[in-house]
């Protein structure tokens, strides 16, 4: 299988690449044709494959896409899921070639969406259609449930899942969005933190007013909301929100040695991000603070004059934007309704205030010992000679709670990006030795099965 995968490989990398070019950002209204057009070329590409029963389902939002194959009498059903939309590109000045141009250089591909995740959902499709024609059969049963909202936090996909129970069913639920510990060291991630995110926005007066006029007498929009901000954590870098840690689980000592056993340099990671020191909750380790416990972070703030040079205005409005990362038995509905009363015990005089919600997720955790995610690992092992670990990761995948909690189906979290790929951010890219061994990976883990 490795030599048929290098032969094909630059034909394969010129179909992602046309993938690539598809600005399906889900984010964006602009986009919605772009997101239609990622659905299509996915249907397209499934039924090249080999794959039965290919539907673009349409949603009140961006389409799902589905497709089987279900000729494996008495094997395991298995389910692909990925994504096919991607983050918006800005700051677009900072990308060395434009986003969606896919170039590559230094044997890696750039472009949006490149690991995240189109690429890794690329290396599942191209498995397949090899398996088949190497075989004329796949080696188990297969689905392929394909969503274009993942970027907004999958707000269709969990009620289709939760209405199509039987249709979706299987053995296991197969997802590669996620990364390895570090080149070379594949990982299989066993749990993701939940989310939940939203703005809040300050008012004062019912306009900006002159600061010469009015200043010092009235109360100034950005400094109330700098103020709530401020007033989110202590200075142990600990969540100072009431109820906040409510459902953490006690770190024990036996999670700690088990969260020790994923390599971690923390002096190049720093150097890298050019950081001059880390900054977290007392007490843990940095990937204690970034894999098993709760976030409270701010990710942007606006308010007052904004152009170039100076206005001297007293803003009448200011808003900032948050996310949590959530742990345990947190519940994202609870927290925000406990950060919503801390924002009304803290408000500062002469301010009123809104908080709307974005996202809500709930964590997830996954049993390593399960036998469909111990032979993802013996996969691994046979194509990069190295077993993978089982990290918990800090980021989410809402929908994954939502599959293993409606399926009832262990969750294969079987990642080939890396930590370094710049996900979400300007010069995204994929290395192509993980494209190619992901393929073999894949071909080997669907046969061990």
């Amino acid at each position: 299988m490795k030599d048929t995968i290098q032969l094909h490989k630059d034909s394969f990398l010129e179909e992602l690449q046309e993938f690539l070019k598809i600005p399906s950002i889900s984010a964006i209204a602009d986009h919605k044709e772009d997101v239609q057009k990622g659905a299509k070329w996915v249907a397209n590409s499934l039924e090249k494959t080999g794959m039965e029963h290919v539907e673009i389902i349409e949603t009140d939002g961006h389409p799902i896409v589905y497709a089987d194959w279900l000729h494996a009498d008495g094997k395991p059903t298995v389910l692909i899921y990925g994504h096919y939309d991607v983050q918006p590109a800005d700051p677009i000045n900072l990308w060395e070639t434009p986003p969606f141009d896919p170039v590559i250089r230094d044997n890696k591909l750039f472009a949006r969406g490149a690991t995240d995740d189109k690429g890794q959902l690329f290396i599942h499709i191209k498995a397949m259609e090899l398996l088949m024609k190497e075989n004329g059969k796949l080696p188990v049963n297969v689905k392929f449930c394909i969503e274009g909202e993942e970027e907004i936090a999958s707000p269709h996909l969990g009620p289709f899942i939760e209405n199509h129970t039987e249709k979706l069913a299987a053995d296991a639920v197969v997802i590669s969005d996620t990364s390895f510990i570090k080149e070379g060291l594949p990982a299989i991630c066993t749990s993701l933190r939940g989310a939940l995110a939203m703005e809040v926005t300050v008012k004062t007066a019912n306009t900006d007013l002159h600061s010469g006029v009015y200043g010092g007498g009235v109360p100034n929009a950005v400094h109330s909301l700098l103020s709530l901000l401020d007033s989110l954590h202590n200075k142990d870098g600990s969540i100072a929100v009431e109820g906040f840690y409510d459902g953490v689980p006690e770190v024990t000592d036996q999670l700690r040695e088990e969260i020790a056993q994923i390599p971690s340099d923390e002096v190049a990671m720093k150097k890298e991000l050019g950081l001059t020191a880390l900054f977290g909750e007392e007490g843990f380790t940095f990937k204690e603070q970034t894999g098993i416990r709760p976030t409270l972070e701010i990710n942007g703030i606006s308010g007052g004059y904004q152009g170039d040079g100076i206005k001297t205005v007293i803003p009448s409005e200011a808003s900032g934007k948050i996310s949590c990362r959530l742990v345990g038995e947190q519940d994202p509905q609870n927290i925000y309704e406990r950060i919503e009363k801390h924002f009304q015990d803290h408000l500062p005089m002469g301010t009123t205030l809104t908080v709307n919600q974005f996202i809500q997720a709930k964590p997830v955790s996954l049993d390593s010992q399960n036998p469909m995610i111990q032979k993802a690992a013996d996969a691994y092992e046979m194509v990069y000679g190295v077993r993978a670990l089982f990290p918990k990761e800090g980021g989410s995948i809402p929908i994954v709670e939502v599959f293993a909690r409606v399926l009832e189906a262990p969750v294969v979290l079987m990642g080939f990006g890396l930590p370094s790929e710049n996900l979400h951010a300007p010069n995204e890219h994929f290395h192509l030795e993980n494209f190619t061994k992901g393929i073999e990976t894949v071909c080997e883990y669907f046969t061990s099965l």
